[in-house]
């Protein structure tokens, strides 16, 4: 659900990636994420904030609260290109589970520098994505990664094929995961 003013933006997102290979669960992943951009449509630099909820079995994760804010900076902002580039700090709460027997509950401040391109190709194909590098401020060897890559290619003026590339990395649980995904989204 995004909400798109000239002076606020505010976008919520929810995922779950559910899978089992061989009989064994291999994904039962939940993310949502509401952000607020101030001044976004207006000028070059301007403020976001977030709030992240995950839990991943994938990556070891029970459960991850991530809240924070930053300045962005919009590189280009045109309406079949944009690309922006934001920092900020995140306080990060987590419960993730580093082997069969061992929970580790922990808290931390990270650097959060993200990377969102968009590009829209005769207004029938769409590529986009947004990009993470998440570096602990605590303890530089604690990151995380997270690059989600998606093309759309218009079949109706509300119907299009599309097909998504996800990487995340969770150095703290060493798990690390690459889906592919691919279906039809209506608008």
């Amino acid at each position: 659900f995004n909400v798109n003013k000239k002076n606020v933006a505010f976008n919520s997102s929810a995922a779950w990636i559910y899978g089992q290979q061989n009989g064994k669960l291999t994904n039962n992943d939940f993310n949502t994420a509401f952000n607020v951009d101030l001044n976004k449509n207006i000028r070059r630099l301007y403020y976001w904030g977030i709030v992240n909820l995950t839990s991943s079995y994938s990556l070891n994760i029970n459960h991850q609260f991530q809240g924070g804010g930053g300045i962005g900076y919009n590189i280009i902002n045109k309406p079949t290109i944009e690309i922006v580039v934001s920092d900020g700090l995140l306080y990060e709460r987590s419960s993730l589970k580093i082997d069969s027997v061992t929970n580790d509950n922990y808290q931390t401040l990270r650097n959060s520098l993200r990377i969102r391109h968009r590009w829209v190709i005769n207004n029938i194909i769409t590529w986009d994505g947004m990009h993470f590098w998440q570096p602990s401020l605590v303890k530089f060897d604690d990151y995380i990664i997270r690059s989600t890559s998606n093309i759309s290619i218009k079949l109706k003026k509300w119907l299009s094929l599309t097909s998504s590339v996800t990487y995340n990395k969770l150095s703290r649980t060493n798990r690390e995961n690459l889906l592919i995904s691919f279906g039809l989204t209506a608008e």
